[in-house]
């Protein structure tokens, strides 16, 4: 067979994509194991039989062909409408461009940005795909360190040092894996930093409804960001649409005119009943948003009261987003180490640290993603056999 280009067989660097626990899981559930599962961020809750009716009578009527690559205008114009509601940044429909979800917005957006060889900036510790994405588009990935007693945050001498000869620098607040929210003054030594080294920033704004502590901002919304930010929406965590595959990409017009070049010669547009679904969803307003999100702020809650009873395991404060990250390093296992154990010995599937960087290495993310009791009992588990551990080590 001729050879495959260099491009796609080194999408993962050193040969994992991080995956490997849960994996091991799934392979478990197949052979009959009843394993309890905190991996994904996929939502214990499906889509609202209201979106679901939506999107069947769009496709009942027709809206099945062909959709305009863009997206629909009526959909463009409520994500520019919800944004500029959100940031207080002008948006028209001229800035969005409706993608197939969240992933696909990244790939664009760095497809955009990116010459072959470029370097290209992101956080640790980062969503799995971040570093595949990069190195799918010809960027070279390089990491900005962060640490755990610092709250996973970016400083900027630390992004500064990093920054040299980068072309784009990929944020994402409310965080996954670490639950943070960037405060004000990360984002404006941000900001600072994207400025001086004339780069563009991409911000992964996918949490953007699951807040439990702090403000969301928006860095498109900081002096002078708009013409060098572009910001990445879904559906997915907001309205748990998650297998509909659908999303946005906002930034300065002239850039989201080459995106839809892009998309016309990629994904060719997103199905037209999908796009009806999230108007849809989008008209329903913050009533529903905020139904979908809480079950995650009550799980916060029931992790801070599990966790504050305990010494083996440390929670590092979660103020967005649907998971939690755990320091389990008083066990002397690494994160990795520990997910195996604790899924070999109690059944129950967490992430490691590993997955997500070495910033992370030491810790494990677990996703509350499971009904109030069993994520209750599932975290008592986890802290009392990390504390037979701790006593071993």
């Amino acid at each position: 067979m001729p050879a495959l280009s260099h491009r796609i067989t080194t999408l993962n660097g050193d040969g994992s994509d991080g995956w490997d626990v849960f994996y091991r899981a799934r392979a478990m559930i197949a052979e009959g194991v009843p394993v309890t599962e905190l991996t994904i961020g996929e939502h214990d809750i499906r889509t609202d039989p209201s979106i679901l009716k939506a999107m069947y009578e769009s496709a009942a009527g027709g809206h099945t062909g062909y959709a305009i690559v863009p997206g629909i205008s009526a959909l463009r114009d409520e994500v520019a409408a919800r944004v500029q509601a959100q940031s207080g940044v002008r948006t028209r429909r001229e800035n969005v461009l409706i993608t197939p979800g969240g992933q696909a917005g990244l790939f664009a957006a760095h497809m955009a940005v990116c010459m072959p060889g470029d370097v290209a900036l992101f956080v640790d510790p980062y969503y799995a795909t971040y570093p595949g994405v990069l190195r799918s588009v010809g960027a070279v990935p390089r990491t900005v360190p962060t640490r755990s007693s610092q709250g996973f945050l970016p400083q900027r001498d630390v992004l500064e040092a990093a920054s040299e000869g980068a072309a784009s620098l990929l944020i994402n607040t409310p965080n996954n894996p670490t639950g943070a929210v960037y405060p004000r003054d990360t984002l404006e030594g941000i900001a600072e930093v994207v400025t001086k080294r004339d780069m563009w920033l991409i911000s992964d704004e996918v949490y953007d409804t699951q807040v439990w502590e702090g403000t969301h901002l928006s860095p498109r919304a900081l002096p002078g960001m708009a013409e060098r930010t572009l910001v990445i929406g879904s559906m997915s965590k907001s309205h748990a649409m998650t297998g509909s595959r659908i999303g946005w990409i906002v930034g300065p017009e002239d850039a989201i005119t080459c995106l839809v070049d892009l998309a016309t010669n990629t994904t060719y547009g997103v199905p037209g009943y999908i796009q009806d679904a999230a108007l849809f969803g989008l008209r329903a307003g913050a009533s529903l948003e905020a139904h979908v999100a809480e079950p995650f702020r009550r799980r916060r809650a029931i992790a801070e009261r599990v966790l504050a009873g305990q010494q083996a395991v440390r929670m590092i404060p979660a103020q967005g987003a649907m998971y939690v990250m755990l320091d389990v390093r008083a066990t002397g296992m690494s994160g990795e180490e520990f997910a195996f154990a604790l899924l070999e010995t109690h059944h129950i599937a967490v992430m490691p640290g590993e997955s997500f960087g070495q910033s992370a290495a030491g810790h494990i993310r677990v996703a509350m993603t499971l009904e109030d009791s069993r994520f209750e009992a599932a975290l008592r588990t986890l802290c009392e056999f990390a504390a037979g551990l701790a006593k071993a080590a």
